[in-house]
């Protein structure tokens, strides 16, 4: 088991990571940060995140504590038309004083839309642009990211996509209790996470619980607020939304997922709400995988792919994206262990370009449930043609340079066989409505 330590006056902390009896090659460098002299007020570390039917939240930090929570926004440079006002918060862990974090939800946009903002009424002119309202849409999807030279490597990769929405199914910034680390993080991904939405979920790389002292997901939460509240959750390790005919939910590997949740019952009533006309295909996402051939973290997910599994199949859900082992996997259609036509494709994508290097040892055959599995660094595409298609490749970063390493193409359940039988919709009924 690997821990991660910091001592700070007689205050031994340990951080649990995977245990790994696997040889890891070589990573590149943790990325360095110069200091450098900035106004107190200028925002810092913007991110951007959708917030519900046609808005969008812009999340920012400031070291000035009376700067103020509002982004100025229109369709022209230079040119604010419009004004969203935001709130603010700050958090403490032991001798870290965070900035001021803001977060300003600003809209109603308008589809496919590029807006100039400026945060706080100071700073840089920033430009976003707004996934479209139809088919089709680009997702950009990659896990397990930190900061190091293959970080930088994947981002650059990712910057040549022409994506809407990034997906990243846990462990963000690698902080590991060092809270300055999540301002490093925050300036490294701000080139991209400033233009277009960030859609993330924990990992155990989030958790930095100090028991009695700091909440474990207290640096997550505060400075990645994602819409739970938009989505009907009381939490924001859990939520779900829509771009274009896609829904998405995000879900907690490390929150309580039992059926007695809160976690479990709210994914009840929000798979119970997917109307598939409107948003024909459905995503999942979480950080510990449940169906994965290698090495690292076996029988993890075990627990609560039990509980969410049939959730999941009797739903109808397209296609689950995982993170945690450094690698990358895809599977066949999958329910209950084993291949099924009716079930999602599971697709591990942990190969961010963290700071603990590849997972490279699988089992030995291959289970027959996977289709394509790899230890190289790289990033994904989804690319969501039409309500019944779409195009899924894998990018190995391939020593900095882009190569399509994996591609399939999917047929959404919605428009198989399977969603139409009658026995489908019975089951459905019977889990989502019983206790």
């Amino acid at each position: 088991m690997e821990r991660s330590v910091l001592v700070t006056l007689s205050v031994l902390i340990f951080a649990s990571v995977a245990a790994d009896d696997y040889v890891r090659p070589k990573p590149r460098q943790a990325l360095q940060f110069p200091w450098k002299q900035k106004s107190y007020s200028q925002p810092e570390q913007v991110h951007i995140s959708l917030a519900g039917d046609k808005h969008m939240r812009v999340s920012w930090v400031t070291n000035d504590k009376s700067s103020p929570s509002f982004v100025e926004y229109g369709t022209s440079p230079g040119k604010y038309s419009f004004l969203g006002q935001g709130e603010s918060t700050s958090y403490s862990y032991i001798f870290y004083r965070s900035g001021k974090i803001h977060h300003a939800v600003i809209g109603p946009l308008e589809p496919d839309t590029v807006y100039y903002y400026r945060c706080g009424g100071g700073g840089p002119e920033l430009h976003l642009k707004t996934p479209p309202a139809r088919f089709p849409v680009t997702f950009a999807v990659a896990g397990d990211l930190g900061q190091t030279g293959w970080t930088k490597s994947t981002l650059d990769h990712i910057d040549q996509c022409k994506y809407a929405v990034h997906l990243l199914p846990g462990d963000l910034s690698y902080a590991d209790y060092m809270q300055h680390k999540w301002d490093t993080f925050g300036e490294l991904v701000q080139p991209l996470a400033s233009v277009r939405p960030w859609m993330v979920t924990q990992g155990n790389h989030e958790k930095e619980n100090i028991p009695f002292v700091v909440d474990e997901f207290v640096s997550f939460n505060s400075r990645w607020k994602m819409p739970y509240e938009e989505s009907g959750s009381s939490s924001n390790l859990y939520y779900s939304f829509e771009v274009a005919g896609v829904h998405v939910i995000m879900l907690g590997s490390y929150t309580d997922y039992d059926r007695n949740s809160d976690q479990y019952h709210w994914l009840k009533t929000d798979l119970s709400k997917v109307d598939r006309e409107r948003t024909p295909w459905l995503i999942v996402l979480f950080h510990v995988p449940w169906y994965n051939s290698n090495d690292a973290h076996q029988h993890e997910g075990d627990g609560m792919m039990a509980e969410m599994e049939p959730l999941l199949y009797a739903s109808g859900v397209d296609i689950v994206f995982t993170g945690h082992v450094h690698a990358y996997e895809r599977t066949k259609r999958v329910n209950n262990g084993k291949s099924d036509t009716c079930g999602p494709v599971h697709i591990t994508i942990g190969d961010g370009g963290n700071r603990e290097g590849l997972a490279r040892k699988y089992k030995d055959p291959s289970p027959e449930w996977s289709v394509f599995r790899e230890a190289s660094f790289g990033h994904g595409e989804l690319q969501m043609v039409n309500s019944t298609h779409a195009l899924w490749t894998w990018h190995r970063n391939d020593d900095d340079e882009p190569k399509r390493s994996d591609e399939v193409w999917l047929t959404s359940l919605v428009n198989s066989g399977c969603w139409t039988q009658k026995k489908w919709h019975e089951e459905l009924r019977k889990i989502l409505m019983g206790p």
